[in-house]
């Protein structure tokens, strides 16, 4: 059964998370900062930097939010970057951002779904996606129509909350997702849902080992898994190969 932030409504996965992020957007980039002590803006550049290799100048920022890994994402130098969302109250944040960064010409911000992306096969040079995936209606629909938008040779990075599996951090981040996040999450968004969905859909999500193999379903390959901060937080990376070139194994 899918992770829904409002079980009381019978409206579908989409349409509930872009409500929830509609409601919380004045506050999420303070929240995300808050509640992670700052460590999710070290997450997103060391994302950013694997990607340095493949210097992306055509990047699609899935999940876009208020923009933070776009912005991040400009240290490669790229022509363009278009972030996409299903929330157009994240999307306003978001807009208003670059505005002020002088940036807005660089940094495209679009209303769009992560199931059925509204660009042609092959369009770009990265996909990349930050505490996104998890919010995904069907994650497999969704990785693979980011698949199918990333040119031969492109690459893919996700970046997203994973599940610690060492004493004590386990036991340390169970008690701090069950009770300190809804807590401050609701005291500051006033939002008595969506910071109860966070921790719902990081415990439901599939980490690790299980992620990959549904990142290599949807027709990635070279995959790596990359934890971070003893497991709190994973970066994936998959390249989309052209179809003549073999896996490495």
């Amino acid at each position: 059964m899918a992770v829904l932030p409002y079980k009381d409504k019978s409206t579908s996965k989409r349409e509930q998370v872009g409500e929830m992020f509609d409601t919380i957007a004045p506050k999420y980039d303070f929240l995300n900062h808050f509640l992670s002590a700052g460590i999710d803006i070290l997450w997103r550049k060391k994302a950013i930097r694997l990607l340095t290799p493949f210097a992306p100048k055509y990047i699609l920022d899935i999940a876009t939010g208020t923009g933070d890994l776009a912005l991040e994402a400009l240290s490669l130098k790229p022509d363009k970057i278009v972030g996409v969302d299903i929330s157009e109250g994240m999307l306003a944040v978001g807009r208003q951002k670059m505005k002020e960064r002088g940036v807005d010409q660089i940094i495209e911000m679009r209303s769009g779904d992560s199931q059925g992306l509204p660009f042609a096969d092959n369009e770009f040079d990265a996909a990349i996606v930050s505490f996104g995936v998890r919010n995904f209606e069907n994650l497999l629909a969704g990785l693979t129509d980011m698949q199918r938008v990333v040119r031969p040779g492109g690459v893919c990075m996700v970046l997203e909350f994973s599940k610690p599996r060492q004493f004590p951090f386990r036991q340390f981040y169970d008690v701090y997702t069950a009770h300190v996040v809804p807590f401050f999450g609701k005291m500051v968004s006033k939002d008595t849902s969506a910071y109860e969905y966070l921790n719902e859909s990081m415990r439901a999500f599939p980490d690790g080992p299980d992620f990959i193999r549904v990142f290599e379903e949807a027709g990635f390959r070279n995959t790596k898994w990359i934890p971070l901060s003893f497991g709190i937080a994973s970066i994936y990376i998959g390249q989309k190969l052209p179809a003549s070139t073999p896996p490495r194994s």
